[in-house]
């Protein structure tokens, strides 16, 4: 019996520059394992196509009018989302605010409009399987950058209590790494496991924490202070 192909990544892309519209639908209709569904050029649009479409990712930009493509993220993503489709952040800026407040909208990934085709299609893939499109060290960087944002604040401290229940010791001694920025090969490496067996922490972790991706885990470990960073 044959094997029945995959479904192709459903993408909905967003921005307000028609010209880098085309530019991405060309580029992304282009690949065998994805399907292009719709476009939008401002951030209600976006909001209402995905929700009507109900892609698999959203290409999103950040500046756009009505509405920006953070407060779009946001709606689509963020913690009131039912089924949310995956937020890949690519913009002009690089800013390291932007990729801060995209995050905590819910985008499980943030790339650079000038990066090549080839790079903003695994992008695409990266996110879709379910994994954050941040590299370690920029998770370090970013993460050090706003850590003093991070910190708990008193009335966060049942979430840790929270989190410290649902979690096995080692799955948040893996959660504590993941905070640190480093890959699974890095903590299979740290904890003298395979990386395969932190894959599967990962995901325990994730699901028992109603989490999308290792991104939100990362924020989370230092919001509720689990992380080394903080108190």
């Amino acid at each position: 019996m044959s094997d029945v192909p995959p479904s192709p990544i459903r993408v909905l892309v967003c921005d307000d520059q028609e010209l880098v519209r085309t530019g991405y639908v060309t580029i992304f209709s282009a690949q065998p394992d994805m399907e292009v569904v719709g476009e939008a050029e401002n951030g209600h649009a976006a909001v209402e196509a995905a929700r009507r479409l109900r892609p698999d990712v959203v290409v999103m930009d950040i500046r756009m009018p009505l509405l920006d493509g953070i407060q779009a993220t946001r709606q689509l993503a963020g913690p009131s989302a039912g089924e949310p489709p995956k937020v890949l952040v690519v913009t002009t800026f690089n800013v390291d605010a932007h990729v801060y407040d995209a995050l905590r909208a819910g985008a499980s990934g943030f790339l650079l409009k000038d990066a090549p085709p080839a790079e903003l299609v695994n992008g695409i893939r990266t996110v879709a399987r379910g994994e954050a499109l941040l590299a370690p060290a920029v998770t370090r960087h970013l993460i050090g950058h706003y850590a003093e944002h991070l910190r708990p604040a008193e009335s966060s401290r049942p979430a840790r209590e929270d989190v410290v229940r649902a979690l096995t010791p080692r799955e948040l001694e893996v959660l504590r790494q993941l905070a640190e920025g480093l890959s699974n090969a890095e903590i299979a490496a740290e904890l003298y496991i395979t990386p395969e067996t932190v894959k599967t922490y990962v995901s325990r972790i994730l699901a028992k924490l109603a989490l999308r991706d290792r991104v939100q885990a990362v924020v989370l470990a230092y919001r509720v202070g689990l992380a080394s960073g903080t108190p």
